[in-house]
């Protein structure tokens, strides 16, 4: 067939999405030094988006709202994957709580760091990233390492969430207080914790006399 005689196919909306979703590379830019581990952060995302976007003709969208649900405010970040060509959409959304506090930040840096957590897991959604693992495979360590190195970091989930607090209960401590405690020690919420430090504060908590 001649370059004449070729059909411009044009993708529809869902189809631009898979392309992009199976041709995404969003590298792990960011390093934590307590932790030892690399992460993406949502402008990681972002960069490794521009250029696939470009080539399906596409745009995203990225809007936050503020929600109060049972006497929390938890901001609300929406994505949009648009088709230039049509204006069709599809669209995900994401919420994450704001701590009561977080060291070393004011109100307004609290609800940006909330809103950079929610608007990185509804990009993750979006486009397939799965961002519950940071092994150190991906982060080049020699051989020989130690165990302690090769520590898989997992997202933490509602089932251990709801056991540490259940756990903080019986000890004399609230879910608040828990989660201060928890920002206080590792500068991060209690969703961000990995395995390691999950079963450091469990095993902290195991260790005090239970509430009378």
């Amino acid at each position: 067939m001649t370059d004449e005689a070729k059909v411009d196919v044009k993708l529809n909306v869902y189809q631009k999405l898979n392309k992009v979703q199976t041709e995404l590379k969003a590298p792990k830019g960011q390093f934590n030094k307590f932790g030892n581990y690399k992460y993406r952060s949502c402008e990681d995302i972002l960069e490794g988006l521009k250029p696939l976007l470009k080539e399906v003709g596409a745009i995203v969208l990225l809007s936050d709202s503020v929600e109060f649900v049972e006497g929390r405010y938890y901001v609300k970040a929406r994505a949009q994957f648009v088709d230039t060509d049509t204006a069709e959409k599809i669209e995900v959304s994401a919420m994450a709580r704001e701590d009561d506090s977080k060291k070393g930040m004011d109100s307004s840096q609290l609800t940006g760091s909330t809103s950079s957590y929610a608007r990185k897991y509804r990009l993750n959604g979006l486009f397939c990233i799965d961002d519950t693992k940071d092994s150190d495979a991906t982060n080049d360590h020699a051989q020989g390492t130690t165990q302690a190195k090769n520590t898989t970091y997992t997202r933490m989930t509602n089932q251990h969430l709801n056991k540490l607090f259940e756990l903080g209960n019986k000890k004399g401590y609230s879910q608040d207080k828990v989660r201060q405690r928890i920002t206080k020690k590792f500068n991060k919420t209690a969703e961000e914790m990995t395995t390691a430090e999950y079963k450091q504060v469990v095993l902290g908590y195991e260790k005090l006399p239970d509430k009378e």
